[in-house]
């Protein structure tokens, strides 16, 4: 645990000041985008975090690979740099959609091709797990083309929610907390030679990287994370979550408290539970209209939220809410009864819809007065 939190601590400082540096960088050369419909804010904001965000992650892992203990993650294992080629191809993407405004099907292939890089050189999909059997990937193309496609959806979610100050980094945070929890728990608690694991570093560098960065994105914001920082995030939660499902094949996952073989897949779709949501709404509201699914709209949760009459602050926090409810409900499965662990969840999710709605219910029953 104290190197897995030491190489968050270097993720964080190191992304806080690089953040700062980018923030200067974009005031002073005013690389500003244009300021959409859609967009909360009324003056021009530089997104440049991805690059903090991204040297936050660079460095951290840069220094693992020369630190007592979680050095042997990459010892005879090309899978972390080939995570780290992925993230710096896609903050490339990223960040030129960021200055230039790509078109949608650009910045698609990019993804693809960041999602590539992870499966040739990184880590790949071999495994689903399922109940009962998990269900092997024997084909080499196929377990390339699987992983390629979670990733690029995992990046678009990221992505999607990112319409909020502190929305998508805080998510991040709270998510890759609980993923890093239960990864370090099963590790810990298994018969196993060398406890180091790339998805539990992965997941303490993310929260590290996101920690320093939130600071500048916090409501009123002056920096965002933009495409190359919301993408980077949604490539190593997805590789994280990749490297954990992997592991279902060896049997850890069944030796540890009996957890079912179906929960390494299950936590990565919880702790995106609420960027996943608004992906696939997103991409059904747009078709049904006959628009492309990447046709940017106000229609978001966040942006129902608001229409609820919740504060940008308020809506934030609600959605910080519902993650830590969904991660951590299910991460908790691996310390507590699932009976105890389901209860205590569903009757969160009824106080936490109450919350949501609250601004309506308000409203409606409001009686005008005379005048």
């Amino acid at each position: 645990m104290i190197m897995y939190s030491l190489m968050a601590l270097t993720a964080m400082v190191v992304s806080y000041f690089a953040t700062w540096l980018a923030r200067s960088l974009g005031n002073r050369y005013q690389l500003f985008t244009p300021i959409r419909l859609r967009d909360q804010h009324t003056k021009p904001v530089p997104r440049l975090g991805g690059l903090g965000i991204f040297a936050g992650v660079l460095v951290a892992l840069l220094v693992a690979s020369q630190s007592f203990f979680v050095k042997d993650i990459f010892n005879g294992n090309a899978s972390p740099w080939g995570v780290l080629a992925g993230a710096a191809v896609i903050v490339l993407v990223g960040l030129l959609d960021d200055l230039i405004d790509l078109t949608w099907w650009i910045k698609l292939v990019g993804q693809f091709g960041a999602g590539l890089v992870v499966a040739v050189w990184g880590v790949r999909m071999t495994v689903i797990p399922f109940f009962g059997e998990p269900i092997h990937l024997t084909s080499y193309p196929l377990s390339v083309a699987v992983t390629a496609f979670l990733i690029a959806v995992t990046m678009n979610a990221l992505n999607f929610i990112d319409g909020l100050d502190g929305l998508a980094a805080g998510v991040s945070i709270i998510g890759g907390s609980a993923f890093f929890l239960m990864a370090y728990w099963v590790h810990r608690n298994a018969v196993l030679l060398d406890y180091s694991d790339l998805a539990t570093l992965l997941t303490a560098v993310i929260v590290g990287s996101c920690l320093g960065f939130l600071p500048h994105n916090w409501y009123p914001a002056r920096i965002f994370m933009g495409d190359s920082g919301a993408m980077l995030i949604g490539l190593l939660m997805a590789s994280a979550g990749i490297v954990a499902t992997g592991q279902v094949g060896s049997g850890l996952y069944e030796r540890v408290n009996g957890l079912p073989t179906v929960l390494p897949l299950l936590l990565p779709f919880m702790v995106m539970a609420v960027p996943l949501l608004d992906l696939i709404s997103a991409v059904v509201r747009r078709t049904a209209r006959g628009r492309s699914p990447w046709a940017a709209d106000r229609g978001h949760l966040h942006h129902k939220l608001l229409d609820l009459g919740h504060s940008d602050r308020s809506a934030v926090l609600l959605m910080y809410a519902w993650t830590a409810v969904l991660a951590y409900g299910c991460a908790a499965m691996a310390f507590f009864p699932w009976g105890i662990v389901i209860t205590v969840v569903l009757v969160l999710c009824v106080v936490l819809a109450g919350m949501t709605l609250k601004p309506r219910f308000g409203r409606s029953s409001r009686v005008p007065e005379d005048g």
